[in-house]
C-alpha cells in the first residue's frame, strides 16, 4: 500500500462490507507499518507448545498456530509411522513495523522417542533489523542406517535464540506445517540426482507485465508463473509468491525496485531483499542488494529438483531441491526506505518435467507434486487457493504504481543489463540458517 493507508484501508473496509466480506477477515488486521501482518492458514489449528518435552499437544499433518516469547521453549508431539518422511516447519512472524534483532530467530528440531536427533534441523535468524516472516523446519528421512526410522510420538521442539530484542511476554505468532511425503514403493528406486547442470541464468523475461499483489505469507501468496510480474513495496514490507517447479526444472528468479521518487533516499545495505523457501517451507537460499536510492536487483537460481538431492552429504541449497511442488518467493524492501517503490518480479523455469519417483501413496494430495491446473493457475497469476485476485483487493494492493509508472520506464531493460553483469546474484544470505551451505 502507498502512503495514505489509513484512508485506503478504510475504504477498503467499506467496499468489503459491501461485498459481505468481513474486512478483519480479508485483511488480517493491517498493520500500521510496514505492511499487513502474516495470514495464518484458514484451517490452522490453535495448539499450545508445552515447556517440557512430556505433555505437548500432539500434532497430525496440517498447519497449527502459537506463540512464543524471548527466552521460550516449545515442544510438540508428531506421530509418525515407519514409512513416510515427515517435514515439520514454523514460521516465525513478528508484527510489521516491529523491532527485531540481528541474531534473533529460532532454531527447530525433531527427536525419535528414543531421543535421537533426526535431522540437523535449522536455526534460522533474521540477520537483519526488519521484521519480516522467516520459517525452518526439521526433517524425519526413511533411509536404512538411518535414525528415527520407527513408528512412534516423536518430539517437536521450536526455541527461541539469539538476542534479547524480541517478542515480550505476549509473544510473537509462529505458525507450525507438519507435513507427510509417502515413502517409496517397495520395488522402487529413487532417480538419480543429475550430475551436472547450468547454473547459468537464462535470457531475463521480457513480454507485457501483469500486475499483482503479493501475499503476507506462504498461505496467501499468489501463484506465478513464468513472466514478469508487476508490484510494489512499503518500507518494512514483506511479499511472498509461489511457484510450481516440477521434477529436473531450476528456478530463476530476478527482483527489481525502482529509484527513490525524491531522489534522495538513505544508504541501505540489503536494502532489498529475496529469499527462496521450499515446499515444506525449507529455507534454500536468499540475496541482498543495497539500496541508494537507485534502481537495485537481487537474482537467485536453483539446481534442478531432484528426489536424490536429499541424499548430499551436506544440507545446502542443493539439497534443498528435493521435491515437485510449490516454491515460494519472499521479496522484502528495508524499513529505513522512505518511499514506496514499484517492484518488478521476473521468473524464469528452465527444463521440461522429469518422471519423479514411484511413491507408495499419493504425494500430490500430502501436497507435494505439481498439477497441470497448477501451471494453468501460476500462468494467470492467482491467490493461494487458486481463485482469482479479488478486484477489491487488487486494487488496492496496485493503489499507487500509476505513480511510480515513470520510475519503471528503462527498469526492465537496466535489470536485464545488470542481470548480464551478475549484479546481485547471491550477493549475501537474506535469512541465515545454520546449516553447512554450498561453497
Amino acid at each position: 500500500m502507498t502512503t495514505g493507508r489509513a484512508g485506503t484501508v478504510s475504504t477498503l473496509a467499506l467496499c468489503l462490507l459491501m461485498l459481505g466480506v468481513h474486512p478483519v477477515a480479508a485483511l488480517n488486521t493491517a498493520g500500521s507499518d510496514g505492511g499487513a501482518p502474516y495470514r495464518t492458514a484458514p484451517d490452522a489449528e490453535a495448539v499450545r507448545g508445552s515447556a517440557t518435552s512430556a505433555g505437548g499437544p500432539s500434532l497430525k499433518p496440517g498447519t497449527y498456530t502459537d506463540t512464543i516469547s524471548a527466552g521460550e521453549k516449545k515442544h510438540y508431539q508428531i506421530v509418525l509411522d515407519d514409512t513416510s518422511n515427515a517435514f515439520v516447519s514454523t514460521v516465525l512472524a513478528p508484527p510489521p513495523g516491529t523491532e527485531v534483532g540481528v541474531l534473533s530467530g529460532i532454531r527447530v528440531s525433531l527427536a525419535s522417542p528414543k531421543g535421537e536427533r533426526c535431522s540437523n534441523g535449522s536455526d534460522v535468524t533474521f540477520k537483519g533489523t526488519t521484521a519480516r516472516p522467516i520459517a525452518g523446519y526439521a526433517t524425519r528421512r526413511i533411509e536404512p542406517n538411518r535414525a528415527c526410522q520407527d513408528a512412534g510420538s516423536y518430539l517437536y521442539t521450536v526455541e527461541w535464540i539469539g538476542s534479547d530484542t524480541g517478542p515480550g511476554s505476549a509473544g510473537w505468532p509462529i505458525e507450525l506445517k507438519f507435513m507427510s511425503e509417502p515413502g517409496l514403493g517397495a520395488d522402487a528406486q529413487a532417480p538419480p540426482a543429475p550430475v551436472t547442470w547450468s547454473s547459468q541464468a537464462p535470457p531475463a523475461q521480457t513480454g507485457t507485465e501483469k500486475s499483482l499483489t503479493g501475499g503476507t505469507g506462504f498461505n496467501d501468496a499468489p501463484a506465478v508463473g513464468e513472466g514478469v510480474w508487476r508490484d510494489e513495496l512499503s518500507p518494512g514490507e514483506s511479499r511472498f509468491y509461489k511457484v510450481p517447479v516440477d521434477w529436473g526444472q531450476q528456478l530463476f528468479l530476478d527482483a527489481a525496485v525502482a529509484n527513490s521518487p525524491t531522489g534522495q533516499a538513505p544508504a541501505v545495505v540489503d536494502g532489498l531483499q529475496m529469499a527462496l523457501y521450499n515446499t515444506a517451507r525449507g529455507l534454500v537460499d536468499g540475496g541482498g542488494a543495497s539500496y541508494l536510492g537507485k534502481q537495485a536487483a537481487v537474482s537467485l537460481g536453483t539446481a534442478p529438483v531432484a528426489f536424490s538431492h536429499r541424499y548430499r552429504p551436506q544440507v545446502d541449497a542443493i539439497s534443498a531441491m528435493r521435491f515437485s511442488g510449490w516454491y515460494y518467493v519472499r521479496v522484502t524492501l528495508d524499513q529505513r526506505i522512505g518511499s514506496t517503490l514499484p517492484m518488478v518480479l521476473r521468473v524464469g523455469v528452465e527444463g521440461e518435467p522429469q518422471p519423479g519417483p514411484a511413491y507408495d501413496g499419493d504425494a500430490t494430495a500430502a501436497g507435494f507434486g505439481i498439477t497441470d491446473e497448477d501451471r494453468a493457475t501460476a500462468q494467470g497469476g492467482r491467490l493461494g487457493d487458486g481463485s482469482p485476485q479479488s478486484p477489491v483487493l487488487k486494487a488496492v494492493g496496485i493503489t499507487g504504481i500509476s505513480l511510480g509508472t515513470v520510475l519503471l520506464l528503462g527498469l526492465a531493460a537496466w535489470t536485464a543489463i545488470e542481470r548480464g553483469r551478475g549484479t546481485g546474484r547471491h550477493a549475501k544470505v537474506a535469512d541465515t540458517a545454520t546449516l553447512p551451505r554450498e561453497p
